[in-house]
């Protein structure tokens, strides 16, 4: 028996092209609305995350809960007039530009406790959310002075061979400097600064450490004045491809990343740096 529309469905046999457009603007108006749910979601705010970070592919969790409102305390400094203002910032700038990056150390000792103390100071950097991302390792021991060299060694002959590039190499040339890294054996200490990409509470649970590598940046630039301010020398060295096998060294976690490398101690009698001049006030700020 053939199949017959009108027998069996006479509403759609005779109103057939009123129903097939109904559907059609339906699925319209379905695909349309599906669309601006997603132009919504994708413009919706995303949590906050770290752009520079990208080591683990899980999101950490969130802190413990904290209280809405931390503890207060007064601060009060001491207030200065003008011209004490201005006299102390032009000592302190005068004193900071005469630091200079060494590369040739004498081998004399200087107090431990000069270095802890700079180590403090750097310490007292604003940091994202009070997370305080960052470990400085302090290293004195002679063998792991020579480790550290060595690794640092083999990765730089290949930076300056092989990664970086002529370029590179070339606009290196005035500072007279190569894959060779005698300083790091000789000078007492070095300190190794660390970020922290995320942290780890006392649960093992982790958290987010905001703006780390900016927070842990400001806690070096403290870093440097200390040491400075101490009468030390340093370079801020940033040996390329040299972290991870750093890091595993000094057994620090899969958590923190190296950020620079400081050898410390006092400049050799004949050292010699670049005579080199700072920009102007006038090159760095811009008053609007």
């Amino acid at each position: 028996m053939a199949f017959s529309l009108g027998s069996h469905f006479p509403f759609l046999a005779a109103y057939w092209q009123p129903v097939l457009l109904a559907a059609l603007a339906a699925a319209v108006v379905h695909l349309l609305l599906e669309r601006r749910r997603a132009r919504t979601a994708a413009a919706r705010p995303a949590p906050w995350r770290d752009e520079s970070v990208s080591e683990s592919a899980v999101d950490p969790a969130p802190p413990p809960p904290a209280e809405k409102t931390a503890a207060r305390v007064p601060y009060r400094p001491a207030r200065l007039g003008a011209d004490e203002m201005v006299r102390r910032a032009e000592q302190f700038y005068r004193e900071l530009n005469g630091r200079r990056s060494v590369r040739h150390f004498s081998r004399e000792p200087v107090p431990r406790a000069a270095v802890e103390a700079a180590i403090r100071a750097a310490g007292t950097a604003p940091s994202g959310a009070h997370t305080e991302p960052w470990t400085f390792v302090l290293v004195e021991s002679a063998e792991v002075k020579a480790a550290v060299r060595q690794i640092v060694e083999d990765e730089e002959r290949v930076n300056y061979e092989k990664r970086m590039g002529a370029q590179w190499v070339q606009d290196l040339a005035p500072i007279g400097t190569d894959w060779r890294k005698e300083y790091l054996t000789e000078v007492p200490f070095l300190v190794l600064a660390f970020r922290h990409a995320y942290g780890v509470d006392e649960r093992g649970e982790r958290f987010t450490t905001y703006y780390n590598e900016i927070s842990c940046h400001l806690a070096c630039g403290l870093l440097l004045a200390a040491l400075h301010q101490a009468g030390l020398a340093t370079l801020t060295s940033t040996p390329l491809n040299c972290g991870p096998r750093l890091r595993r060294l000094l057994a620090r976690p899969d958590n923190e990343k190296l950020v620079l490398l400081l050898p410390v101690g006092l400049p050799a009698a004949d050292c010699t740096v670049p005579d080199f001049r700072r920009k102007p006030l006038d090159k760095i700020m811009a008053v609007c």
